[in-house]
């Protein structure tokens, strides 16, 4: 069972199957620039720091900073318009929010490195936008995760103490958040890199947000 507490939860690969739109606007910006697709399975393994490292990644460290800034250029374009083609709520996401939001006691929020704009779009998108009382994305601050300030502006906004709150990941980056701002960290099994986990254990894992849920409410 979990307090009375504030959920902030990560966005790609936890809220979000975004997978295959990240894959093709990341290849899209590969053709862009003259380079031959790479596999999706790698993209996702890029995923997780924010748009620059993701199309520094897929450059490789021969791109030059101006190759880099050229394509994320074109990239954050290119899936601003197609970031909804094929992105969807994993399997229990929306029951366990509307669940959670149903709560007076429950504070719901989105830190994320990707893009605030595209953040909001897609949850808007989705339908779930309304869920959450702040979103907070990569370039909502000067740092991103895993740099806690994201997490100590939702904890002073949520009105929660700092042992009330849980952040909820599908990678390391979420894990060494939470302890970088000293909160819990809870894992998801099901997103785009539960092995780097065994780097940096969370405090808890589960295998759906529904679950997460259960223990909230419980």
């Amino acid at each position: 069972m979990l307090p009375t507490c504030s959920v902030l939860l990560d966005l790609d690969g936890t809220l979000i199957d975004s997978k295959l739109d990240l894959a093709h606007s990341v290849n899209a910006a590969r053709k862009y620039m003259g380079l031959l697709p790479i596999t999706h399975e790698l993209v996702a393994t890029y995923v997780g720091n924010g748009a620059p490292v993701l199309i520094r990644r897929a450059l490789g460290p021969e791109a030059t900073e101006e190759q880099v800034a050229k394509t994320l250029d074109y990239f954050i374009r290119y899936y601003a318009e197609h970031c909804l083609d094929n992105t969807s709520l994993y399997p229990s996401v929306k029951d366990a929010l509307d669940r959670l939001r149903a709560q007076s006691d429950v504070r719901l929020a989105v830190l994320t490195n990707k893009p605030v704009r595209i953040s909001t779009h897609i949850l808007n998108g989705l339908g779930c936008g309304h869920h959450f009382f702040r979103v907070y994305g990569g370039n909502s601050f000067d740092r991103k995760k895993p740099d806690p300030i994201g997490v100590e502006k939702l904890l002073a906004e949520s009105g929660l103490p700092r042992e009330a709150a849980v952040m909820v990941g599908d990678s390391g980056v979420d894990v060494r958040t939470a302890r970088n701002a000293n909160i819990r960290a809870c894992g998801v099994t099901y997103g785009f890199q539960p092995e780097t986990f065994a780097a940096d254990p969370p405090d808890f894992v589960v295998d759906s947000l529904g679950q997460l849920a259960e223990m909230v409410l419980a």
